[in-house]
């Protein structure tokens, strides 16, 4: 018999066979990347999450928490390896007016609760909506997005000293030219640091990261939110934690499918919905405004950095605390122009520009491109990827349904001795194709005897049992019968179930 040590080593020896060891652990060249990923993106998240604290009405260091505690959290649960989640733009307007009206702590308790919220919603299965977003809305979401980050940019670029100008300039070329002369350092923390040195070296004043607001200087510190554990606070909170769910989720899930087009892999989408309640629930403890997955930055860590692990993800965040509470004031120095620069950068890059090409546009059917044209304007006259998603969706779903309505064709053959017509019903019968249904037979001039052949279509609702009650009513009010054949098992089902108890006539 074993000693109880020789079975927890041996337990151990098998453990430690059968894990599955990080590629970053044996590769100094994906280290290397994923290390400098990360700095690049705590970098570029740095006045983003200023800018949404302000969006929120908060104080800085709420948004700069909260992407601390995101980044960290999700690099861990989360279902997408590299995708950067953090504060958002889209999830600070939704709970901008709850600050507004009650305060801080309303917010924070709202956060926690929109986390278990997607917690609930990731265990349903929410996900799996993903399926039913065509590829023509996730072309127009790319290009809304891309729209969005340049957009963002331009206040920046507005009412500003003209040196600034010029180092937008140098800051593109040095990101177009510099991965001619190495990939080893991404261009991007090559761009920063450049602009940095020149600007603080030479006294140009321009506005830095500084300027946006003041960094933090310690690190958050959990606890409750301070509201009254009360029904009435529940229903104060509710609502806002129930949109910022949804935004949140909307977003994430976009963000993630996009990643897994670039990357080629495939990402556990439950996971990851259940990943961003557990993030935002750890944040709102933290004090944290809550968030969800940044697209610009998480373009900046896989398209341009080429980061592929979770290694960057939770050094993104860790970054950020460390160059905030740490290194201050030289974060601080940053000229806005150096992100800036940075962050076209990842416009161009998102932006499908193959999507717009006279070529593409000559062969895409006039339906697609009108479903992809009106993601991008709902996109960004709301300022709210979810919102475009969904109206970009169901603008599909319509275009979808037109198509199909006249697929629905119906031949019919008469028998020689003039005893017998049968029809043959070929395509899909749903609700708008067979509302035409009725109208292509000839109930006055058919035989008595009428045959409907429906082996080449489907019965996919109850509108199609409805109409083919109507046939048969139309042939009985002539003293005409009517078989159907050909029904496959599902059809055959609902007809059997439905038929002739539709109406208050039967």
């Amino acid at each position: 018999m074993s000693s109880p040590l020789s079975a927890a080593s041996e337990l151990r020896a098998r453990f430690s066979k059968n894990a599955v060891k990080p590629d970053w652990l044996g590769s100094p060249k994906i280290l290397r990347t994923e290390v400098l990923a990360g700095l690049v993106v705590a970098l570029a998240l740095i006045p983003e999450a200023i800018s949404f604290s302000i969006i929120a009405g908060v104080d800085p260091s709420v948004g700069l928490f909260a992407s601390f505690t995101m980044a960290v959290v999700i690099s861990v649960v989360g279902g997408r390896k590299a995708m950067i989640s953090a504060a958002t733009g889209a999830v600070a307007l939704v709970i901008a007016p709850l600050n507004h009206k009650y305060g801080l702590s309303y917010l924070v308790a709202a956060v926690i609760l929109a986390g278990v919220f997607q917690m609930i919603l990731g265990a349903l299965g929410v996900a799996k909506l993903m399926r039913f977003v065509p590829r023509s809305v996730m072309v127009g979401f790319v290009n809304a997005l891309a729209i969005m980050i340049f957009m963002a940019q331009v206040p920046e670029m507005h009412d500003v000293p003209w040196p600034v100008y010029p180092l937008i300039a140098a800051g593109l070329a040095l990101m177009v030219f510099f991965p001619r002369v190495t990939r080893v350092i991404p261009a991007p923390l090559v761009s920063i640091v450049i602009l940095t040195v020149i600007t603080v070296a030479a006294g140009i004043a321009v506005p830095t990261v500084g300027d946006k607001g003041e960094l933090p200087s310690s690190l958050p510190v959990p606890g409750l939110p301070d509201v009254p554990f009360t029904p009435h606070t529940l229903t104060v909170i509710a609502p806002y934690a129930l949109a910022m769910a949804l935004v949140g989720l909307m977003e994430s899930m976009m963000t993630a499918k996009l990643v897994d087009d670039i990357t080629d892999t495939r990402s556990n989408k439950t996971r990851e919905a259940i990943g961003q309640g557990v993030a935002n629930i750890v944040t709102g403890f933290f004090g944290g405004m809550g968030g969800c997955a940044m697209i610009g930055q998480t373009m900046i860590n896989v398209k341009v950095s080429g980061a592929r692990t979770r290694l960057s993800t939770f050094l993104a965040g860790s970054f950020l605390m460390v160059l905030c509470v740490v290194f201050g004031p030289v974060v601080s120095d940053i000229p806005m122009a150096a992100l800036v620069a940075v962050m076209v950068m990842v416009s161009v890059g998102t932006f499908d520009w193959h999507s717009i090409a006279p070529k593409t546009l000559r062969r895409m059917p006039l339906g697609e491109t009108v479903v992809m044209v009106v993601t991008v304007v709902v996109v960004v006259a709301t300022s709210n990827l979810a919102i475009g998603v969904v109206v970009g969706s169901v603008t599909a779903m319509v275009v979808f349904a037109k198509r199909v309505a006249h697929l629905a064709d119906v031949t019919s053959v008469t028998d020689p001795d003039g005893t017998q017509v049968v029809y043959s019903v070929t395509g899909e019968l749903f609700f708008a194709s067979s509302n035409d249904l009725v109208y292509q037979f000839d109930y006055k001039d058919d035989p008595d005897d009428v045959v409907i052949d429906l082996s080449g279509t489907h019965i996919w609702d109850a509108s199609s049992v409805a109409a083919l009650d109507a046939i048969e009513t139309k042939y009985a009010q002539r003293g005409k019968k009517v078989t159907i054949v050909g029904l496959n098992e599902p059809s055959a089902t609902m007809h059997e179930r439905l038929a002739g108890r539709l109406t208050s006539g039967h």
